[in-house]
């Protein structure tokens, strides 16, 4: 059995993280959407809220699920039984450091692989940021994100906005 585990911040998740992860679950056995806490970054959507944008809009992959998760993907990827990560690039100026990350998982556990998925083209400039950015100034969004997601981005910002 072949499960595998994909990390990221999803704030929010995007049409390009839906991409990644419904090609990723017709691989997989079983597919584990870890929401990171990134200390990073300032998230415009609490946990709770990404977990259960995520949760609504993969409900109709039965092999996926969802959790929150703070330290290393490798940790992750042990504490779910997962022997694979899966990896979106968009670029290839994602590839350099994806690789880095990659080879550094697998020194840390070697029964752990990575597997990168290309994001489709008509998602390859794509991120959170993005979406975030031009629902800020309250431009359509709708060709970036799922519907719920949308109407959930333009509420933040009209909440933050007034």
């Amino acid at each position: 059995m072949t499960k595998a585990v994909y990390p990221g911040s999803f704030d929010p998740v995007t049409l390009g993280h839906l991409d990644i992860i419904t090609r990723a679950a017709k691989v997989v056995d079983e597919l584990v959407i870890g929401v990171l806490v990134n200390s990073k970054k300032s998230p415009l959507f609490s946990m709770e809220e990404r977990i259960e944008m995520l949760k609504e809009t993969t409900a109709h992959l039965p092999n996926v699920s969802v959790q929150a998760f703070e330290g290393m993907t490798i940790d992750f990827a042990r504490q779910n039984g997962a022997n694979v990560i899966i990896r979106g690039l968009r670029a290839i100026t994602d590839f350099e450091s994806e690789m880095q990350i990659a080879q550094i998982n697998h020194s840390l556990d070697n029964n752990i692989d990575t597997m990168f998925f290309t994001t489709s083209l008509e998602y390859a400039f794509l991120s959170s940021t993005v979406v975030k950015e031009v629902a800020y100034y309250n431009s359509d969004i709708s060709k970036f994100v799922p519907k719920a997601v949308e109407e959930k981005v333009k509420s933040k910002f009209n909440n933050i906005n007034s």
